[in-house]
């Protein structure tokens, strides 16, 4: 029997108010809740590693994001989060920092759900080569791409990305990407 999951709600600035039910929590209009997004460069922030979610997804399946995201749990330290949600989805792991945290609301476009998210952007330099091997459940295709040819691509295609990945990649790209 396969346990429950659970995420952690909280108000517009990140205070915890209780858990729900992750399913709960992304049905109808959503439940604001905590969730982290893992943002993997490497070549001096000039390359991102994105990955093509699953068609198992309940939520913007085969859609481009970022490299990983998911659910913190109660009393866990986010970071270690982070790298062992990086370890199952793409195989491997790395350090990150946190680096800024937003809210968002986007409805999926197949009237699914919806996710309802304050968001802390973990990041990562990669400075050595990575081997990753994603979980097929998890990742359908993944790559490499440069950031300006990623955000022409996004202004060309916007429905091809998941909206929490457009959105804090320009939040990063005034604090963190070179121009």
């Amino acid at each position: 029997m396969e346990s429950r999951k659970f995420v952690i709600l909280c108000k517009d600035d990140g205070t915890p108010t209780g858990t729900v039910d992750i399913l709960e929590a992304h049905t109808g209009k959503g439940l604001l809740h905590r969730a982290f997004s893992i943002y993997l460069f490497r070549n001096d922030r000039k390359e991102i590693l994105v990955q093509k979610r699953s068609k198992e997804k309940m939520l913007w399946p085969n859609i481009w994001a970022n490299t990983c995201c998911s659910h913190s749990q109660e009393k866990e330290d986010i970071i270690e989060t982070g790298q062992r949600r990086l370890q199952e989805e793409f195989g491997f792991t790395h350090s990150l920092k946190e680096s800024l945290s937003y809210v968002y609301r986007a409805e999926d476009p197949s009237g699914r759900g919806s996710e309802h998210e304050y968001v802390t952007i973990l990041v990562g330099d990669i400075t050595n080569e990575v081997n990753p091997q994603p979980n097929p459940s998890e990742i359908s295709e993944w790559k490499w791409i440069e950031v300006p040819v990623l955000q022409e691509d996004i202004n060309k295609n916007p429905k091809d990305y998941a909206p929490w990945f457009c959105l804090g990649l320009q939040k990063l790209h005034s604090v963190l990407l070179p121009n």
